[in-house]
């Protein structure tokens, strides 16, 4: 198997991050997080045309002919740029609904009993049937909560596991910045033995999650990726705590990007089958082969 990146990828999530960052900065982060629930049709129409959501569509259908392992890095950069909206169910819908692979249409699916955009969603795949309004720990993720779960895509997962990824690294960016920055005792923080401890070990969870996304992506093994999605959520759920707790109090302060990453992380961990899933497989083969 080949983990390293071709220069081909590399410049694909590289163009991916400048998008974003040019489109979805920190002023239209915070713009849409005081307009919980509307989504910027304008920003996903131009997704659509630098390929996001068509990426591993073939050619010859309009698409860009690329795989798994790219639309994973594309995902990854989305998840650090906490990008909003029904990514992974529009990248999925892409050669099935009309307009999907254009960011014309916006498509959301049910899973593992919730719904997240339904209402801004042009499609629902699943059934959404008595669907519950819910309030979402996560300002950028408004959700509904339907009667039955619905069967989700291995893709899904490992597309969720991405995302959850670029959070990760985004985090422990975040802390590392803060703790160079930040004084006390006439020091940056980060030369006190706890704050290198807790850097230290949010880098660590992030590359070993990131090694098995890659590699999940590689293999599409579901069992590879049910693996890459339980270390790609504690990546991002234990980092985003560890990140507040470097900042201290300020880290829970509404003007703070740090305390969405640990809410979005919640709410992915329910996503896509939800991480419970994914472990029930993992003992169910393990069981298997311990017989």
């Amino acid at each position: 198997m080949r983990f390293q990146l071709t220069d081909d990828q590399r410049a694909l999530r590289d163009g991916v991050r400048e998008l974003l960052t040019r489109r979805f900065g920190a002023e239209a982060l915070r713009a849409a997080v005081d307009a919980p629930g509307r989504l910027d049709r304008a920003l996903w129409r131009e997704l659509g045309a630098a390929g996001f959501f068509a990426l591993r569509l073939p050619e010859t259908e309009g698409g860009v002919g690329l795989g798994l392992p790219e639309a994973v890095l594309a995902f990854e950069e989305a998840g650090r740029a906490l990008l909003p909206g029904p990514l992974v169910a529009t990248h999925l819908a892409a050669g099935d609904v009309p307009g999907a692979a254009t960011g014309e249409a916006v498509v959301t699916a049910a899973g593992n009993g919730l719904v997240e955009w339904l209402a801004a969603a042009d499609v629902v795949r699943g059934d959404a049937a008595g669907a519950v309004p819910l309030r979402s720990v996560d300002p950028l993720t408004p959700l509904h909560r339907v009667p039955l779960a619905c069967a989700v895509d291995p893709v899904a997962v490992l597309l969720t596991a991405a995302e959850q990824l670029g959070s990760a690294a985004r985090a422990c960016e975040l802390a590392v910045q803060h703790a160079r920055a930040r004084e006390q005792f006439g020091q940056p923080i980060g030369a006190f033995q706890a704050v290198k401890h807790l850097c230290a070990e949010m880098l660590v969870r992030t590359e070993t999650a990131r090694t098995a996304v890659y590699a999940a992506a590689v293999t599409a093994d579901p069992l590879d990726i049910d693996a890459a999605r339980l270390l790609a959520d504690e990546a991002a759920v234990h980092g985003a705590r560890d990140c507040l707790q470097v900042h201290g109090g300020m880290g829970f302060t509404w003007e703070f990007e740090v305390h969405l990453h640990l809410k979005r992380a919640w709410v992915r961990t329910h996503r896509s089958g939800a991480a419970t899933d994914s472990e029930e497989r993992l003992a169910a083969e393990l069981l298997a082969h311990s017989t």
